[in-house]
């Protein structure tokens, strides 16, 4: 019966075009039509045909035309309408004034489609966390279960790497809600956590063609790690890690000690995490430069490509690039360098630098007579004698000069001490030979300025430039000594550029100036040094050198990586900005996420310290999504949760967002969400205290 409008009422018609049959407009058997009676029981809704007319309370009879109007651009879209999507609608539109979003701009939001299935946003707060995913670096889903957190993160993940936003895919969450222990389960490791990370693989496969999710896994484009694994990008415990005072052992560092990072200045190590044995490789570049680590462990490289097209450099782990380090003829990998020298604390030392290495490259120091000192440059001669004070040289015959005390008026003569033995012998280097020669630790671990005036004495007594047509110039330097040989490269290292050694073996080899045959193998050094550090003193040396173009960009690249055993290992975590640090023979390493998409599930069961772990694990173009329910937090013991801490600490923060879901948002059974407020409710009263 048709109801006559009062002025009180008013009365809307409206046509479903002849498209859109009517049944997906009123659903199969009137399923849509009656959820829309239901929630307007004072609005008189008829059907003739395909117009639809409704009478009633003006402000119902409105919002009944906006529901259908929104229905009808829901439809146009091929996106199908639900009883559960109507009813959101319905709630969407009572709530109007209050946001600006209309149930169509809800509704319609595609993310992702797979195999005819279209995933997209149910609620206006599903749709306002997957708008924060696409605005900001780092973003908390929280809320109940069955709100969709982890499946939108998920969607918005997969989106990411099909439209190659990032390079891979990392998905984490504690893999034992009672603090990670695994060790009472049967079974190996993947046995042990595969339960705790079976939610995360049923929504991968949601997403991704199932044949293809083991080949991206192979290749570590997609990777599922519990928590506690998922940070160890590890080194061997006894693996050389640079810090202020020298080399140590990346095991024996602590939270708050130093590390030197990739612009030669001291960075503190934010975390330590012992990872248990792991398989180790051996990483080796060009140069001969190597250090060990694991399979997961994290570099910092880039191809030619990159650096021709000046794209940033990319990160990727030691096992994606085994079996793929040469492109034709050429290294594929190029692995940074330092961006400025070292900058260690200044030491003492008994002698001037410059002077030390002009002794070390063409001194005689064995201590069977007065030490001496070999050149035909005079300019060698007086600069030896301005740096050492009290010292004077005296002509021996042809290239030789006795290194002598400089007597004054009122001496005690040869009582005293020769000032140059008393240094060499300070530094244990009286009584060493050409094949034993060395640089002491107080000179390799000092200042640059130190650093630099010790190798050019070195070069200039017994190094020189080497020029070659169209290239920048190269230095060689070559001695008896493996040990001074192991030194000049420290040093040009710790400057920033690269050196390459070769032995040339004494028998057979062409006689020079020298007398009689030589009696030691020859290390050969050839050394890059970058723009702007001159290696030379000597100005014949020096003018040739900048003649030739000086130095110009010195580039190390990845050679082999081999399979090195089983290691106890460790990861270590540090506060530089791109997370580099210097490791054995000076390569940089780190174990920082660039370029990914990561997802953290279930994160109301990570402590506080887990969750700084993981936060500062953030690398460039990486987005960090984390979901988890406060209400829902296992912790043993009363231990804090670091989802619920981080609220107080990250709230306000630049480019951090928190997106809060209620019971509203629960996609699931209708019954989910009535039970999630009935505990809110049992909560509130206190009476689950």
């Amino acid at each position: 019966m048709t109801q006559t409008p009062t002025r009180a009422q008013a009365q809307a018609r409206f046509t479903v075009p002849a498209k859109h049959p009517m049944v997906t407009v009123l659903g199969s058997g009137d399923s849509l039509l009656r959820v829309i009676e239901n929630a307007f029981p004072s609005t008189d809704i008829h059907v003739r045909g395909n117009e639809v007319s409704a009478t009633g309370d003006r402000r119902e009879v409105a919002l009944v035309q906006r529901l259908f109007d929104e229905m009808m651009l829901v439809l146009r879209t091929g996106a199908p309408m639900t009883e559960d999507a109507v009813e959101r609608s319905i709630a969407m539109l009572r709530d109007a004034e209050s946001q600006p979003e209309t149930p169509a701009e809800v509704l319609t939001q595609n993310i992702l489609s797979n195999r005819g299935r279209t995933i997209r946003p149910k609620t206006l707060n599903q749709k306002r966390y997957v708008d924060a995913i696409d605005k900001h670096t780092v973003v908390f889903g929280i809320g109940p279960a069955g709100t969709g957190k982890t499946y939108l993160a998920m969607a918005k993940a997969v989106q990411a790497l099909q439209s190659k936003q990032v390079n891979r895919i990392i998905l984490t969450r504690p893999a034992v809600e009672a603090g990670e222990r695994l060790g009472f389960l049967p079974g190996t490791l993947y046995e042990k956590i595969d339960p705790y990370l079976r939610p995360l693989y049923d929504a991968l496969h949601d997403m991704i063609d199932p044949d293809s999710i083991p080949r991206l896994m192979a290749a570590g484009t997609i990777e599922v790690a519990p928590l506690a694994y998922m940070r160890g990008r590890s080194q061997p415990v006894f693996t050389n890690v640079l810090t202020p005072d020298g080399w140590r052992p990346i095991g024996d560092l602590q939270v708050g000690d130093l590390v030197i990072g990739s612009n030669g200045e001291p960075t503190p190590v934010l975390g330590v995490y012992p990872q248990g044995e792991r398989d180790i490789y051996r990483v080796t570049a060009q140069d001969g430069s190597w250090t060990l680590c694991c399979g997961e462990h994290l570099w910092t490289v880039r191809t030619r490509d990159d650096a021709r097209r000046n794209k940033p450099w990319r990160v990727l782990e030691t096992q994606e690039m085994i079996g793929n380090l040469r492109a034709a003829h050429y290294r594929r990998y190029e692995l940074p360098l330092l961006t400025a020298p070292v900058e260690f604390p200044e030491r003492e030392v008994p002698m001037d630098p410059y002077a030390l290495g002009l002794l070390l490259g063409d001194g005689c120091i064995t201590g069977k007579i007065t030490p001496t000192f070999t050149t035909a440059d005079p300019e060698l001669v007086s600069a030896l004698e301005v740096a050492l004070p009290g010292v004077r040289l005296r002509h021996k015959g042809r290239y030789d000069y006795f290194l002598l005390r400089d007597r004054q008026p009122g001496d005690p003569g040869s009582r005293v001490p020769n000032p140059v033995a008393t240094s060499l012998r300070t530094l244990e280097l009286f009584g060493t030979r050409s094949v034993s020669k060395f640089i002491p630790d107080d000179y390799l671990l000092n200042t640059a300025k130190v650093r630099l005036a010790v190798l050019q004495g070195l070069l200039d007594s017994d190094g020189g430039p080497v020029t070659q047509k169209d290239r920048t110039c190269r230095i060689q330097f070559s001695t008896a000594s493996i040990l001074l040989r192991d030194d000049i490269i420290a040093l040009v290292q710790s400057l920033g550029g690269v050196a390459y050694a070769r032995r040339r073996s004494a028998k057979g080899r062409k006689q020079g100036t020298a007398r009689g045959a030589h009696r030691y193998d020859s290390h050969v050094v050839d050394i890059r040094l970058p723009e702007g550090i001159e290696p030379f003193r000597l100005t014949r040396k020096l003018d040739k050198y900048l003649a030739a173009g000086g130095g110009g960009r010195p580039m190390r690249f990845i050679d082999s990586i081999e399979p090195a055993g089983r290691e106890e290992a460790v990861c270590i975590q540090v506060a530089a900005e791109d997370s580099l640090y210097v490791t054995q023979d000076y390569l940089l390493t780190h174990n920082t996420l660039n370029d990914a998409f990561i997802i953290l599930d279930e994160a109301q069961n990570t402590s506080p310290e887990q969750m700084k772990m993981f936060l500062t694990r953030l690398g460039f173009d990486s987005k960090i999504v984390i979901t988890g329910d406060v209400t829902q937090v296992d912790l043993p013991g009363g231990a804090k949760s670091g989802l619920r801490q981080v609220q107080q600490i990250l709230e306000g923060v630049e480019d951090v967002h928190f997106s809060r879901l209620t019971s509203n948002d629960v996609v699931r059974h209708k019954l989910v969400g009535r039970i999630v407020d009935a505990y809110e409710k049992y909560d509130s009263r206190g009476e689950g205290k």
